[in-house]
């Protein structure tokens, strides 16, 4: 969901509340505040889950706490890239790789597949990431180029024809 609250104290956790109120579960809350004079709203991006049935309870209850609700999407991850990394992957820790994409909180790589020849050579692995935006996708791409960077991993990018 895509909310638009006033900027004051209190106004994001009375937004959250009946998230837990119908029996939602938060997964990610993704603000950022904009400084400035006329600024006297906040975005926010809230991931949940919720029980089948239970978003119209929710609407209801948001537009009572004075929360205008921007969007309602059931997948937030929209964008999708295929790449393929090629070197010595588990040597220089493959998870923590993955982690530095998933720890952003607009991004998270989704599939996974790898191929590994022998314990000394090179490996190869498959990754889909997937993220809540273009900007958002071309920020994870520039951290996973960062850390082939830094890992001497050789990265070919992206498999789909881009539009």
């Amino acid at each position: 969901m895509k909310l638009e609250m006033k900027d004051s104290p209190g106004q994001l956790v009375a937004a959250l509340k009946p998230i837990s109120d119908v029996g939602g579960n938060i997964i990610a809350v993704i603000h950022q505040r904009e400084p400035g004079p006329d600024n006297d709203t906040l975005d926010v991006q809230i991931v949940l889950e919720l029980p089948e049935g239970r978003l119209d309870k929710l609407v209801v209850l948001l537009q009572e706490q004075g929360v205008h609700i921007q969007r309602v999407d059931e997948e937030r991850l929209l964008y999708k890239r295929t790449v393929i990394m090629i070197g010595h992957l588990m040597h220089t820790d493959l998870s923590d790789t993955v982690d530095q994409i998933d720890s952003t909180g607009f991004a998270e790589v989704c599939e996974l597949s790898m191929s590994m020849p022998s314990v000394n050579e090179r490996s190869s692995s498959r990754l889909t990431i997937k993220a809540v935006s273009k900007d958002d996708m071309e920020s994870a791409l520039a951290i996973l180029r960062r850390v082939c960077r830094q890992k001497s991993l050789f990265l070919i990018e992206p498999l789909e024809e881009i539009a």
